[in-house]
């Protein structure tokens, strides 16, 4: 686990809303988690959650309602100067789901991964940029001599690694990696998990790591926050969120994993989260700490039961 000192990105409160006035939609609501740098964060839940949402409003792609987006101690969110938006560019990147929409089909390699490159003026030289643009396709295992070629001659997971080389290429800090697996084959995804993992040992990379596949999350993150329609329910290092889950709708995230056996698979129960189970109208839920780096959303009668059920695990 990274030094815990170091927190390169804060969220705090953060609200993203789509729509006015009666066609509102809250679509992220009154998150808060902070990133430490060097780790890998993972951001989990079911589609239209609001995990995607939350990675484009630190890219700035989608504007906030409220709340701060810290980011090496400046706020990124909302109006900001011309020179921090180019650093902003330079040090935050991402690696987009779909590799086939992702990639610009009429234009080379060479002029995708150097896109960004281009955009904010990164390189002295035209020899220098090409060196870079190099050094970044060998990064993620590619040959130098792909440049020249179009994404329609490359397979799902060599176009993921075009993708991977293109935010590298700007020696960024943080990498937001959204659902970056799931659309290639089970057999190249590992591949790319292992190839992540290399280059955030080797280029001291943080990650946020957006996913809704919970057995790939446990493989590669250090912390965990589980999002519900929009809100944080539970948050905790990755091993701890897996042994002891509290929140009902992180247990039933948890129930359907798949198992490996057969016979196991057929046993098992799956545990169906039902929103009604929370008496929230009387007692609006509080975001708590439960134990050290372990919060969880619930009202002061749901926190007694969750105590109670960590001594009992302990």
């Amino acid at each position: 686990m990274p030094n815990k000192k170091d927190i390169l990105l804060e969220v705090k409160n953060l609200s993203v809303e789509f729509g006015k006035r009666k066609k509102k939609f809250v679509a992220v609501n009154d998150v808060s988690f902070h990133i430490y740098k060097g780790e890998t964060f993972g951001l989990v839940g079911e589609s239209g959650s609001g995990k995607t949402t939350i990675g484009r409003a630190i890219m700035r792609l989608n504007e906030s309602a409220s709340g701060d987006i810290v980011f090496n101690g400046k706020k990124i969110n909302g109006s900001i100067d011309k020179e921090l938006d180019k650093e902003i560019t330079k040090k935050i990147q991402m690696i987009f789901q779909d590799p086939m929409a992702s990639l610009n089909e009429r234009a080379k390699v060479d002029y995708i991964v150097s896109e960004g490159l281009y955009n904010i003026k990164n390189y002295k030289n035209e020899e220098e940029r090409k060196e870079k643009v190099e050094k970044a396709l060998l990064d993620v295992g590619l040959l130098p001599e792909f440049l020249s070629r179009f994404p329609h001659e490359f397979s799902g997971g060599q176009r993921q690694r075009i993708g991977i080389a293109r935010a590298l290429v700007m020696e960024p800090d943080l990498i937001i990696a959204d659902e970056p697996i799931s659309a290639l084959d089970v057999s190249i995804r590992a591949q790319v998990l292992n190839l992540l993992s290399e280059l955030q040992k080797r280029k001291n990379l943080t990650y946020l790591f957006i996913a809704h596949d919970l057995s790939v999350v446990r493989f590669i993150t250090d912390r965990v926050a589980v999002i519900h329609k929009g809100k944080i329910v539970e948050l905790a290092e990755t091993e701890r969120l897996y042994g002891n889950p509290l929140h009902p709708y992180t247990r039933s995230l948890l129930s359907a994993i798949p198992i490996p056996d057969p016979r196991k698979e057929k046993e098992k129960v799956l545990k169906i989260y039902d929103p009604s189970c929370h008496d929230y109208d009387n007692a609006p839920p509080k975001w708590v700490e439960i134990e050290p780096e372990h919060f969880v959303l619930g009202n002061e009668k749901e926190i007694e039961e969750y105590r109670i059920t960590l001594m009992h695990n302990q």
